[in-house]
């Protein structure tokens, strides 16, 4: 089964400039009282989450495995006038790819539970190694644990409209014996209440635990970590029950 990320087309129909502003927004509260001028997202897909950077006046890198979306990624970056450098390789050698440090390394898009756990924490080894003395470590997830806990099947969104069209989205999970997740994500595409296009489209994932990731960063020697709603700018008394978090913690020195 095909996956959304070789369809970039389809899979940035989401975003808007209502979502561009959230995002800014969300990068203006996580890296508030932050000294952050350099930034790499190792996960940077069609670049929808970090774009927004660049107009609070920070210098982007990326890498994503897709080329597709880094192709993406590098055409959205030009028609704002971005100047970013993007790499395409494996987030689970990405030290090897940079030789510079940086003032953030960031993994956004629930993109670190594509990986086994270990090699998600091999992968917190490899951004650490490229985050600065002082630096901070970035990442946003699903919300695992209350997945797990809770168990649901079905994820839904509000219809949204591309021009003309409608388009309706809906995520069907499969939990497996192994423990890992089968995302099926379910287009379909209408105009005068009928639908002429169906897309469909399967992701991978192995839920990863909140400990498991904080345990990591204490490891890394990681200080001040916060865990907040993502985006940051969505209000929710209790992040535990959030569907999607972010965690940023500071290197020491």
């Amino acid at each position: 089964m095909a996956s959304v990320y070789d369809r970039a087309d389809i899979y940035d129909l989401l975003e808007d400039e209502s979502r561009y502003e959230a995002y800014k927004k969300h990068w203006e509260i996580v890296l508030q009282d932050k000294s952050v001028k350099t930034f790499l997202d190792v996960s940077i897909g069609s670049g929808n989450v970090t774009l927004p950077l660049a107009e609070l006046g920070v210098r982007l890198y990326g890498s994503d495995l897709s080329e597709t979306m880094l192709a993406r990624c590098r055409q959205k970056a030009q028609k704002k006038n971005v100047d970013i450098e993007v790499k395409c390789c494996d987030f689970r050698s990405v030290s090897e790819r940079f030789s510079e440090r940086f003032d953030c390394v960031a993994s956004t898009g629930n993109s670190l539970p594509y990986v086994s756990n270990e090699d998600v924490l091999a992968t917190l080894g490899q951004m650490d190694q490229l985050v600065k003395p002082g630096g901070y470590l970035y990442f946003d997830v699903r919300n695992w644990d209350k997945i797990l806990r809770e168990r649901n099947r079905f994820y839904l969104y509000n219809p949204f409209f591309d021009g003309d069209t409608r388009v309706n989205l809906i995520q069907v999970w499969d939990y497996h014996e192994d423990d890992s997740m089968t995302f099926h994500l379910l287009y379909t595409f209408e105009k005068d209440n009928r639908i002429f296009q169906k897309e469909k489209f399967e992701e991978h994932y192995i839920p990863v635990r909140r400990e498991l990731l904080l345990h990591k960063l204490r490891e890394l020697r990681y200080e001040d970590i916060k865990i907040m709603n993502f985006p940051a700018c969505v209000q929710r008394e209790d992040v535990d029950e959030a569907d999607w978090y972010c965690v940023i913690a500071r290197k020491g020195e």
